[in-house]
């Protein structure tokens, strides 16, 4: 038993491991991609701003609760220097243009079709949604479990030089 310890040991941290993101938090995030509308999104030409990178899905209920927060968020201070990229985990295009619309998120999103195979989000390893993402004005990530207490982290953000 004594020699199987070790094992056991790993396998259970396997999944901690797995679900850490996956990009280097000393340098700045590099996210770059072709909008849902064809526009070309580089997070580098971003620099200067706070952006929340929105991991979501329209059918998750979750994340259609969390919707809420992210688009008053947006309103409250994208005149502020506030932006947001959705990475989209949909498969039905039809279904994400419905709800962006219907929410008013006037913001890029990521769309492949993949699903929960989404091509940025397995990237980074993202395994689970809602996950919310914010980067600072320098382009670090500076939070990977953001909250309800978004409209605070983005203020204090905002604050920040």
């Amino acid at each position: 038993m004594r020699k199987f310890l070790p094992y056991l040991f790993l396998l259970a941290f396997a999944p901690l491991a797995l679900a850490a993101p996956s990009f280097d938090p000393t340098k700045p995030l590099n996210l770059r991609f072709t909008a849902l509308g064809g526009e070309q999104v580089n997070l580098a030409n971003m620099r200067g701003k706070v952006v929340l990178i929105d991991f979501w899905a329209s059918w998750n209920p979750a994340c259609r609760q969390n919707e809420f927060q992210v688009v008053s968020a947006y309103k409250k201070y994208h005149d502020q220097g506030f932006d947001i990229i959705g990475i989209s985990l949909d498969q039905s295009k039809n279904a994400l243009l419905t709800f962006i619309q219907s929410y008013g998120m006037y913001w890029p999103q990521y769309f492949d079709g993949f699903g929960k195979n989404n091509r940025i989000s397995t990237s980074f390893g993202v395994s689970s949604i809602p996950t919310m993402w914010l980067v600072d004005q320098k382009g670090m990530v500076v939070n990977t479990n953001v909250g309800d207490d978004l409209n605070a982290q983005v203020k204090k953000l905002l604050k920040t030089p």
